[in-house]
């Protein structure tokens, strides 16, 4: 989408109020919601893409507007195609822009996805266990549980950020 918008400023100008009502509306608003369409155990990949959604797209999108303009017109010139301006210009220029956005959304997406775990409380989940250890008031369990989450949030922003390098170190060498 970033990339769309950012090529098209009326697809910019179309998706921009739907960008900032999901960057405004509570979190929890959104759970509740998503619980009237969605089966408990779909909730927490919906509310963690959504959480997400605002911060690719933007960084995307900046990145896209940041495109050094004697390259798009040397493209142009030189008639070359979409599909490899995507991969010699586009995707190089918006590197530190989705790494980055990537790096701040792995974390975010985990802390949403709980919320909604803990509100939806699909069974065998973290957030059941999570939302048993508040009503219990075992708060032993609430500390493990929560050092459970930050491990296994580390360790998957990692791995997640390690492969998208080498999946842009691949392209580089194209």
């Amino acid at each position: 989408l970033g990339i769309v918008a950012g090529k098209f400023r009326k697809v910019e100008i179309f998706l921009w109020p739907f960008i900032l009502t999901i960057k405004s509306v509570p979190v929890a608003s959104f759970i509740v919601l998503a619980l009237i369409w969605l089966s408990s155990a779909k909730l927490s990949v919906f509310i963690s893409f959504l959480m997400v959604l605002p911060i690719i797209y933007t960084n995307v999108l900046n990145g896209i507007k940041n495109t050094d303009v004697r390259m798009t017109q040397m493209a142009d010139v030189f008639q070359v195609k979409w599909n490899r301006r995507l991969l010699y210009i586009w995707l190089p220029q918006i590197k530190p822009f989705l790494l980055s956005a990537c790096s701040i959304g792995l974390g975010l997406s985990w802390k949403a996805g709980i919320a909604a775990e803990i509100i939806g409380i699909p069974d065998g989940s973290i957030g059941e266990a999570l939302y048993n250890a508040k009503v219990y008031f075992n708060t032993v369990d609430l500390f493990s549980w929560t050092v459970i989450i930050v491990v296994i949030s580390i360790l998957f922003e990692k791995l997640f950020m390690m492969l998208l390098k080498q999946m842009f170190a691949g392209w580089e060498r194209l």
